[in-house]
């Protein structure tokens, strides 16, 4: 039997390619060791994503997944929505930007550690 736990954070305040910098720099560790590797990321970035880490671990907790077992199958780091500004230059003009949002799912699965070699 196959195992998906999953958690989503929408409109995050960061940028996607932000957050995706730093998703890239977990996706191949656990998610236990993911989340202590982000409290040592010095990135706005890793604060939304441990959170939503953290949650998918809890979730998976909740349906009586082991914490050991459960491994990445998926970040999805997606372009929200973004909100228009202007910024005032010089001789009365304005200059448009964005304020970008990140909508992130972390999905995991439960997988079971093969026992390579015996034990004397």
């Amino acid at each position: 039997m196959h195992m998906e736990y999953s958690a989503t954070s929408k409109y995050v305040r960061v940028s996607t390619r932000k957050v995706r910098l730093v998703a890239d720099s977990i996706r191949k560790l656990t998610p236990a060791v993911a989340l202590m590797a982000l409290t040592h990321v010095p990135k706005a970035a890793a604060a939304p994503l441990t959170k939503t880490i953290a949650s998918a671990i809890a979730n998976a907790k909740q349906k009586g997944a082991a914490e050991e077992s459960l491994r990445f199958q998926t970040i999805e780091i997606m372009g929200g929505p973004g909100m228009k500004r202007w910024n005032a230059v010089s001789r009365g003009q304005a200059h448009a930007f964005k304020k970008r949002m990140t909508h992130i799912r972390v999905v995991l699965e439960e997988k079971k550690e093969k026992d390579h070699g015996t034990k004397n």
